[in-house]
């Protein structure tokens, strides 16, 4: 039985880099487009053995700015791994694009060549805003690009929409995010602004003017509650969808599915097996070129460690945790973890249905304090199911402030 695959394509490319942005992009370099495809055919073409005994069902093209490669070269990178692998007739194929960078006729290209979703950065509905964070765009642009992307015949929109901005206040966000959803996507993201060392918002992490944990907690909270009420229902702590539109590849990191990704900076999963390539346009064409190997970092992820990521991934989902699910996997046992998700049950931080535990969205805001002492507390039974004889340590009481509330992971995963 053939099992399912997705496929990450990182497109680094970018008419400027965004003051917050710390993905892998690069700027300025449009003249070694025809080098990275041909770095990217020839690293599909290499790796195509791999993909024996796997159906690709999702597809996609994140930055960067894929969208600026080109539909010439983002159609010759699809219709190669069309070539190379078995991607089913159904298969969800996304791109991202920024509002700045749509032009209809080239998207009529790309869904004909079989795109079918489109996730657009839109960030913010307020110019000012935008222009502040680096952005390219107006929000005209973005209801622009919106219509050009449905007249192109794409069924799927995403739009990506940021909060805690600077100097933004709480109907700021509300204003912003209700212009989002009267353009009609059928999903959303929605991510704080987090500044990131590295960057050029880093001068700004001490600034008055960045919203705290509790205001960007409190814009989190009516984002939950407004798009639930506009039909988005959450699925993960960041992303929100109409009924059929849950992004099909993002879930794949959540779960635990399969993907494999080509280019630079691209993180893979088979098998039991995570790596990375060079964050590096040079070093990854080189390293295709020359045969010399693109992988930066391997890790292999097996027993103990297969069920703590069951864990620690399915706990950023609304689908959660079951014992059952979780036992019929690794055949151990869970019943530290169900009394620390009990306790957190009792401060309204996490809830129990049909079986299944999850978060609260107020759970999901302390997610990497929680899900941290789940994962200690996991370990804790492993080590006393291991060595009944020893003494059992002291579980603590889970103690975490909602005010401040730590934030959980905001920004995308690929």
């Amino acid at each position: 039985m053939e099992k399912k695959l997705g496929v990450y394509i990182h497109i680094p490319f970018c008419r400027s880099r965004c003051l917050y942005c710390d993905f892998y992009s690069t700027a300025g370099r449009e003249g070694d487009m025809a080098r990275y495809l041909s770095a990217l055919l020839r690293h599909i073409r290499e790796y195509s053995p791999q993909l024996d005994g796997y159906v690709i069902d999702s597809v996609y093209f994140g930055g960067g700015t894929p969208s600026r490669f080109g539909a010439s070269r983002l159609i010759a990178v699809l219709d190669e791994l069309k070539r190379r692998g078995h991607v089913s007739l159904d298969a969800e194929i996304t791109l991202e694009a920024n509002p700045e960078s749509v032009e209809r006729g080239d998207f009529t290209r790309l869904r004909r060549a079989g795109f079918n979703r489109v996730s657009l950065g839109v960030q913010s509905a307020d110019d000012k805003a935008l222009r502040g964070l680096g952005r390219a765009h107006s929000f005209k642009d973005a209801e622009d690009a919106v219509a050009a992307v449905r007249a192109a015949g794409f069924k799927g929109v995403s739009l990506d929409m940021m909060y805690g901005l600077p100097g933004q206040n709480a109907e700021e966000w509300s204003d912003s995010l209700l212009r989002a959803m009267a353009l009609g996507p059928d999903h959303i993201s929605c991510y704080g602004l987090k500044i990131e060392e590295g960057t050029p918002f880093y001068i700004f992490r001490d600034s008055p003017f960045i919203p705290d944990d509790d205001r960007q907690a409190d814009m989190y909270l009516y984002a939950v509650d407004a798009l639930s009420r506009f039909g988005y229902k959450q699925y993960e702590v960041s992303n929100f969808a109409r009924r059929g539109a849950v992004c099909r590849h993002n879930i794949k990191y959540w779960t635990g599915g399969e993907y494999i990704g080509f280019g630079a900076s691209a993180h893979s999963y088979v098998g039991s097996v995570r790596y990375a390539l060079f964050s590096d346009i040079d070093r990854y064409m080189e390293g295709v070129e020359s045969g010399g190997g693109v992988v930066e970092t391997r890790e292999e992820i097996a027993g103990f460690d297969l069920a703590a990521e069951y864990l620690m991934l399915r706990l950023r989902t609304t689908e959660g945790i079951s014992e059952e699910e979780y036992y019929s996997i690794y055949r151990c046992g869970m019943k530290r973890v169900l009394e620390l998700l009990a306790s957190y049950s009792e401060r309204g931080w996490a809830t129990e249905r049909d079986g299944r535990w999850r978060f609260t969205p107020e759970g999901f805001l302390l997610s990497n304090t929680l899900i941290g002492e789940i994962l200690d507390a996991h370990t804790r039974e492993r080590t006393e199911t291991v060595r009944p004889w020893q003494t059992a340590p002291t579980q603590d009481d889970g103690q975490a402030t909602l005010f401040g509330r730590e934030r959980a992971v905001t920004g995308r995963t690929y």
